[in-house]
């Protein structure tokens, strides 16, 4: 079964562009991938016809062999815009060979280690009592773990690391008391914190509020997150940002992290978040896996999480009836969730399917992240 053509697509659905690829084979069978690099779609777009270039007329299911070459065919190997591209070239493979052979992806990988898949809920809400109520509601419907948000995360124009360090200390505090001591709540900070602030937020929260802590720092320096790590005993969940097994070297050797937040989409597909996966299982760090994007993303993520023993909860975007858009016009088939879980498909491929001939007329619009200031005027990060 050879490549006969690979497809990307860069459509806006819902409230976001979203690189979806298609890959064909020349026996008809086709597969979807969806790559994680967002708001710089254009240069992935870019980055999978290069790709294309040598890649037809290879066979659809050297799916190891592929991973080498498109990312060791470069003399400037490696960085987030090649994984990014090469994540949904991987995934759209697994989806072709698990249609061809008529199993789902999971059973490709070692086959299903759990029979539901659980998730995670993100709270978004900066008012205590309304963090309260959902939790305590979305607790009666099954769910156990929840994430927080630092305050102003939705702002989109300025950051001030230390009035939002008081108000989401207060309000973390009083949830905890709100929500009882059985659920998991993480904190995600989007790495827009210093060493110190960090520092300064927990010191301000009575012991046990957080199970983990996401992101409180940027990825460039794991000197940095060793330093923090000796400062606080919160468990920290990391790692959005990499984007290759090369990047997790120290994170997972000096066990920088206990929450492994890999992307599928982005570092380097579903063969490559296998071996990440079990390097991190031979230092009892758990998958977490970050999950912000669509329904392929979602699917081949499920996957991975179903065929891996160092699972814990993997992240769900509940998308609302005014941002969902064409969504359910782009996807035709895709995983729902349930109380908190995803189940398992048992269908061949991901179990997921797009109308290709309903995007061809959904155009790319501009997108770009929020250009965060300081009340001084400096940048910091998004």
């Amino acid at each position: 079964m050879k490549i006969k053509d690979i497809k990307p697509y860069v459509v806006w659905v819902g409230f976001r562009n979203q690189l979806l690829i298609k890959i064909e084979t020349d026996e008809g069978l086709y597969g979807w991938g969806e790559s994680g690099f967002s708001h710089r779609e254009s240069s992935v777009l870019e980055m999978a016809n290069a790709f294309r270039d040598f890649l037809i007329g290879r066979s659809a299911f050297d799916i190891g062999d592929i991973w080498q070459e498109c990312y060791r065919s470069h003399y400037f190997e490696g960085g987030r815009v090649i994984t990014a591209a090469l994540s949904a070239i991987d995934i759209a493979l697994h989806d072709i060979k698990g249609k061809a052979l008529g199993v789902p992806v999971h059973q490709l990988i070692g086959g299903k280690q759990r029979d539901r898949i659980p998730l995670f809920a993100t709270i978004a809400s900066e008012d205590a009592a309304e963090c309260i109520q959902q939790i305590n509601d979305m607790k009666s419907q099954g769910w156990t773990c929840f994430r927080l948000l630092g305050d102003g995360h939705f702002n989109t124009q300025r950051f001030d690391p230390r009035a939002s360090i008081a108000s989401t200390a207060n309000r973390l505090a009083a949830i905890r008391e709100g929500v009882g001591r059985t659920v998991t709540l993480g904190l995600e900070y989007h790495h827009r914190l210093s060493i110190s602030e960090t520092v300064s937020l927990l010191s301000r929260l009575p012991r046990g509020t957080l199970d983990f802590l996401e992101e409180p720092i940027r990825c460039e320096n794991p000197k940095s997150y060793e330093t923090l790590r000796s400062m606080t005993e919160v468990p920290f969940a990391i790692g959005e940002e990499l984007s290759s097994k090369w990047d997790f070297v120290p994170y997972i050797e000096k066990q920088l992290m206990q929450f492994n937040r890999l992307d599928v989409c982005n570092a380097g597909g579903i063969t490559e978040a296998l071996k990440i996966s079990g390097w991190s299982e031979a230092h009892y760090i758990d998958m977490m896996p970050h999950n912000p994007l669509g329904p392929i993303c979602t699917a081949a993520t499920v996957h991975f999480a179903a065929a891996i023993p160092n699972f814990t909860w993997m992240e769900h975007w509940e998308r609302s009836s005014t941002s969902q858009g064409d969504t359910e016009k782009v996807f035709s088939t895709e995983i729902a969730e349930h109380g908190g879980h995803y189940n398992i498909p048992e269908s061949p491929g991901l179990g997921v399917d797009v109308d290709e001939a309903y995007i061809q007329h959904l155009a790319q619009r501009h997108s770009e992240a929020p250009h965060f200031r300081r009340p001084d005027g400096s940048v910091t990060n998004w």
